[in-house]
């Protein structure tokens, strides 16, 4: 779960650090930050408490910034030049997952991408990229925005994701109307009197807030949410946990610069116009594979009884011909059993197929399973 950090660099630590380790957080080095793995009650628990109850998870590693430009067309045109969404018809307040992607179609970090809703803030756009990737995404996307458009790093702000059926009620409870918020959708909004900007989204499949606040006003922010019975601190192992019964995508792991968004099932994250327009990298690669299909497809897996199949696992037909790769895999609370997704080529993609997984060398039997392995709950 943990990515190793380098070893000469110190880790970086969150605005939240102090209240992880006065929380009894297990610190482990992530992304080059020292960051929660668990807290004393474990990961199985809360697992659990997030689908039944509200967990909160600092995310602040994360990287904030914002494009800023004359107008929300131009600024929108530099981005649609680098990830392969809709933008310029995105809504004030709405919300898109996306890709950034090299020359070749390939994935170089997932991102989410959000136009703000007030006056002040016409002509920008919000982005949130993966930790591990922040500061090779800067520059990735520094050196091709054209002339008159900007990123802004949002290196003082941190960023915290309630999530879990309860969620909604906590900030009702701490005087928030964000529960007005639809699925994808985001605003400025107190929270126990903090101006905050929130979307309701997250990666865990539930239902459930992310919370961008003032780095200074974190831990203010922090211990008023936990201060809610419904509310429990989350590490990074249940987060991981949640996201795979969801069927989301790890940067590094299911998607990487040797995946293309067609591949990787992302199909849906790509909006008809920029399909039939292209104009982004690697269009023309993503537009075939759209019309013919894409030689190997993500896909959910179940492995049989209950030895979990974990990444790097290879994936067999049952008589041996190795068409695969597990790219995430671990034991699925909610499904009460191992649950697994990864590549493999086209044939042998279909809900049902029966496969083997080499674990420790043994073929282990498995099925092509739907995904979500856990329903998603979100709020639409």
């Amino acid at each position: 779960m943990a990515e190793p950090a380098r070893s000469d660099e110190p880790l970086l630590k969150t605005p939240l650090h102090a209240e992880h380790v006065a929380c009894g957080a297990r610190m482990v080095p992530f992304a080059g930050y020292d960051m929660p793995v668990q807290y004393p009650a474990g990961i199985l628990t809360e697992h659990n408490w997030t689908r039944e109850h509200a967990g909160l998870f600092d995310v602040s590693h994360m990287g904030q910034a914002a494009l800023g430009g004359p107008d929300h067309e131009t600024t929108a045109r530099a981005l649609e030049a680098l990830i392969p969404a809709d933008i310029v018809n995105l809504k004030p307040g709405q919300q898109r997952y996306s890709q950034l992607l090299d020359e070749n179609g390939g994935i170089l970090d997932d991102l989410m991408v959000t136009r703000p809703t007030t006056d002040e803030e016409e002509g920008y756009i919000y982005l949130v990229v993966n930790a591990s990737m922040k500061e090779a995404d800067y520059a990735h996307i520094q050196a091709r925005l054209p002339h008159g458009v900007t990123l802004v790093r949002g290196e003082d702000r941190a960023l915290l994701a309630l999530q879990g059926p309860a969620a909604e009620g906590v900030l009702t409870r701490l005087g928030s109307n964000a529960a007005s918020l639809s699925f994808m959708m985001s605003g400025w909004f107190e929270i126990a009197g903090l101006r905050c900007h929130v979307s309701r989204s997250g990666y865990t499949g539930e239902d459930g807030f992310e919370i961008s606040v003032k780095a200074d006003d974190a831990a203010a922010l922090w211990r008023a949410l936990l201060a809610d019975p419904e509310v429990k601190p989350i590490g990074l192992g249940a987060r991981d946990s949640l996201r795979l019964e969801a069927g989301l995508c790890l940067y590094g792991h299911d998607i990487d610069t040797t995946t293309s968004p067609i591949e990787a099932g992302l199909i849906w994250s790509i909006q008809k116009r920029r399909r039939e327009e292209g104009g982004f990298p690697g269009a023309e690669r993503i537009q075939r594979e759209i019309k013919d299909g894409a030689a190997r497809v993500r896909v959910g897996i179940k492995p049989e009884g209950r030895a979990p199949a974990r990444e790097g696992s290879v994936i067999t037909t049952p008589d041996g011909r190795e068409v695969g790769i597990v790219t995430s895999g671990g034991f699925g609370p909610t499904v009460n059993g191992p649950v697994a997704m990864g590549y493999v080529s086209k044939d042998v993609s279909a809900v049902g197929t029966d496969l083997h997984l080499i674990v420790r060398g043994k073929p282990l039997p498995a099925k092509v399973a739907a995904m979500p392995f856990a329903p998603h709950r979100y709020k639409r």
